[in-house]
């Protein structure tokens, strides 16, 4: 008798606090609630008011971490909703009189923001530096002087940039701060593999770490390059056989040195063996005795490029 495995579904809606900030799934407790809506819920800080950015639905439990779903406390009234915009109003002005005293203490470190809750009990500024840093002395000044509690977050270049906000080489408004809600793991392997120079200043964003669009297109480039032929690869073409010197991926084309030294620019579905579907497609060539099609061994011979089939 074949094993049946079950799923287990619960219903969740979607919450952010802070425009493309990470979204956090909450018990709906029932209620009938439609994107846009604000809401009060239980987080790390305390009660926050948040919108609702994903309707209730039914998602599998193995997609919610944590211990079980807090519910949703209630709908925000317009009290909620003016209490909320009083304290955003007084942001700027804390963060001008936090940095007085940070100077004041001489700490090396950068105020970035100042953040409330939407009920004033929790005032947290976010701050880079270079070290750690003992802030204890200005949280004592910061509570006596805001008579509410104080939190203080060291933050990276990148969350730096999301909080800030602007507009990066392409000319849009940043990817962190206008949709993207976490950062994923980009390196330099990235720019190898889609043939970008490898200079920290061109693949850079303003957060001075590497631009996290590398990652977009990265799977993609992989795959494609697996259906092309290689470098060094010895291929047939009208003009006679080649060696793959270049690849362009997005164009989908290899640059060809012949045995007369003249480069050639072909469309990959133009090559013999590579002009059947992708997932047919097979190199012409890879070696002594490979069996792939075209592949004589005298046909082959090339003096002049390296890599090719010689007389032994």
């Amino acid at each position: 008798m074949a094993d049946t495995q079950t799923t287990t579904a619960v219903r969740v809606v979607g919450i952010r606090f802070r425009p493309a900030g990470r979204i956090y799934y909450y018990d709906p407790a029932g209620r009938d609630l439609k994107t846009g809506q604000w809401v009060v819920v239980e987080s790390a800080k305390g009660l926050e008011c948040g919108r609702v950015v994903i309707a209730p639905r039914q998602v599998e439990a193995s997609e919610v971490s944590g211990d079980g779903l807090k519910p949703i406390q209630r709908l925000a009234s317009e009290d909620d909703l003016r209490q909320m915009l009083a304290f955003k109003s007084k942001e700027k002005d804390v963060l001008r009189r936090c940095a007085d005293r940070i100077e004041y203490h001489r700490l090396p470190m950068k105020l970035v923001e100042a953040e409330y809750t939407f009920d004033g009990s929790r005032l947290t500024f976010y701050f880079t530096a270079e070290e750690r840093v003992d802030f204890r002395a200005l949280v004592r000044d910061l509570a006596a002087l805001f008579h509410t509690r104080i939190e203080l977050r060291q933050i990276g270049a990148r969350d730096h940039a999301k909080l800030l906000g602007g507009v990066g080489v392409c000319g849009k408004t940043l990817c962190c701060s206008s949709w993207l809600t976490e950062f994923n793991v980009v390196s330099i392997k990235m720019a190898k593999e889609q043939g970008l120079p490898l200079n920290t200043a061109k693949i850079s964003g303003v957060c001075g770490r590497l631009m996290c669009c590398l990652a977009y297109e990265n799977d993609d480039y992989i795959a494609t390059k697996r259906e092309m032929p290689a470098y060094g690869e010895i291929l047939l073409t009208p003009s006679g056989a080649g060696r793959v010197t270049g690849i362009n991926v997005p164009k989908e084309t290899v640059d060809l040195t012949l045995e007369s030294g003249a480069v050639v620019t072909l469309p990959v579905r133009e090559l013999p063996g590579y002009d059947q579907p992708r997932e047919q497609a097979r190199p012409v060539h890879q070696g002594e005795g490979c069996g792939k099609p075209n592949c004589g061994r005298n046909k082959h011979r090339m003096s002049g490029v390296p890599g090719a089939h010689s007389e032994r």
